[in-house]
């Protein structure tokens, strides 16, 4: 089967490593499910992988990525939670939790195999590009905003980086949930974008705000760390789930976390009943993803440069 795959590892050039071929098919095992993917869409969690972050050498050849909606054995349409382990089942309860192309072949491919108790029903009202965009990007930003940071309807929150698949997530789900938002870019454009889907306004990052927020949602890192800091209330909450940037910050603001007893509260993906959850929440609300571009499989390449550069505002999704 076709399949976009990491042959190699390139700490410093990751696309050195990226290949479009055929993959052996999936092979059946008890407990697990084989879904005949319809898209998947990229992550940043992708270009790590072809860096060899949470991939190892002795695991390559890898099928990459994490998030997919398509087709099971008997024609139902569903939408796959990409964290291996979490519950045991299908792995046992001794292996520790990963996502998929960590230890597992991942969704960009015309088949994936799962554990069945991954396997969750598509929402008629989702289409398959749009339910591809959730189980990582959109999960990871509904987990930090109702799960980790706490929010409220009327609460106020900024993010750091708005163009990124979290960052656009986030900003339409806080919209949704009746949150103030207000965001930050580098690029004007993105700024202008970030208002038109709901942010109250959009600032260059380390901008004064027009005051102090209830919550940060981080997934630049370094570049943005003190801002981030020094915009929260006192007690409030800074919620980080990435550092494309790096993640060390030249000025940790150390003394102000301790002195306004501000919280950090790191945050990866989502569980299983969370994706239920947000799934519903869109199905029932009209919310839908931001994608930025639909591509087919064999031009996945220019996916992966078009998100290694940055350029993009939303989800870039693969179809086959």
């Amino acid at each position: 089967m076709f399949a976009a795959y990491a042959a190699r590892i390139d700490r410093d050039q990751p696309l050195n490593g990226l290949v479009l071929g055929d993959r052996p098919a999936p092979e059946a095992r008890p407990g697990w499910v084989t879904v005949n993917v319809r898209a998947a869409s990229l992550n940043h969690h992708d270009l790590w992988s072809l860096r060899g972050v949470g991939l190892d050498q002795d695991k390559l050849p890898m099928i990459l990525g994490c998030d997919a909606a398509g087709t099971d054995q008997d024609g139902n349409e569903v939408v796959l939670h990409s964290v291996i382990g979490q519950s045991g089942h299908g792995v046992g309860p001794d292996e520790p939790r990963s996502i998929l192309t960590e230890r597992y072949q991942g969704t960009f491919a015309e088949q994936v195999t799962v554990p069945a108790w991954n396997v969750l029903r598509k929402p008629a009202e989702l289409s398959f590009e749009e339910a591809a965009c959730m189980p990582t990007a959109w999960l990871t930003a509904y987990r930090m905003l109702f799960t980790n940071a706490g929010v409220r309807p009327g609460d106020s929150v900024l993010v750091q980086g708005a163009g990124g698949g979290v960052a656009t997530a986030a900003i339409v789900l806080g919209r949704a949930a009746g949150l103030r938002v207000f965001a930050t870019s580098r690029d004007e454009a993105k700024r202008k974008r970030a208002v038109e889907l709901g942010a109250l306004e959009a600032f260059e990052p380390g901008a004064r705000l027009p005051h102090r927020v209830d919550a940060v949602i981080e997934t630049v890192g370094a570049a943005t760390w003190s801002h981030s800091v020094k915009s929260l209330r006192p007690g409030g909450t800074l919620v980080i789930s990435g550092a494309t940037s790096g993640d060390r910050p030249a000025h940790a603001e150390l003394t102000r976390i301790f002195f306004l007893e501000l919280k950090v509260v790191g945050s990866t993906m989502g569980s299983k009943d969370e994706l239920e959850d947000l799934l519903s929440f869109c199905a029932a609300t009209g919310v839908r993803p931001v994608i930025d571009e639909v591509l087919p499989l064999d031009r996945a390449r220019e996916g992966f440069e078009k998100l290694e550069a940055g350029d993009l505002f939303g989800k870039i999704v693969l179809t086959t």
